[in-house]
């Protein structure tokens, strides 16, 4: 009996110590251990550039149930964010969201303000692949833009 209960304390602290270990081999707040799980990705432009992005969160309940997307009321109250930008209606081949930002840049954030963006009749959709082409395509191309009045939680997780 000794020797099982000699062996079960020397289990405990085995694992004890290894969670330790890993506590102490972190810096800051522990979130506890990670793990790996599947969720589809998408892809955006940034200044020319594909960018990996998710979907997760959003304050619309209709577009949260349409995407399989979480809703959040608290994000549709935040301003100031930076735009995203969706084509509605016909586009170019291979257009893709646009962002207003991206990591390391001074104004990035997971949120998003989210914007439409459409192809007024007779002109032709042309790829946009920066957010700096939107506002001389509306001058110049038939292009045109509206608030979506909604708040989007698309985190970019690679640059490029």
């Amino acid at each position: 009996m000794t020797i099982k209960l000699l062996a079960a304390a020397v289990v405990v602290l085995g694992a004890l110590s290894a969670g330790v270990a890993w506590a102490a081999s972190t810096s800051g707040p522990i979130m506890g251990p990670s793990h790996t799980l599947k969720q589809a990705d998408f892809l955006g432009y940034y200044d020319g550039h594909k960018d990996t992005y998710l979907s997760t969160d959003i304050s619309s309940k209709t577009e949260a149930k349409m995407m399989h997307i979480n809703y959040s009321a608290q994000i549709g109250k935040v301003k100031g964010l930076p735009e995203i930008y969706l084509v509605q209606g016909r586009s170019a081949k291979g257009q893709l969201a646009v962002f207003g930002s991206e990591p390391g840049e001074p104004d990035y954030s997971p949120l998003w303000d989210e914007t439409i963006l459409t192809w007024k009749a007779g002109s032709k959709p042309v790829l946009i692949t920066s957010d700096n082409q939107v506002d001389k395509l509306e001058k110049t191309s038939g292009l045109s833009e509206h608030p979506g009045h909604v708040v989007l939680n698309c985190p970019i997780v690679k640059v490029g």
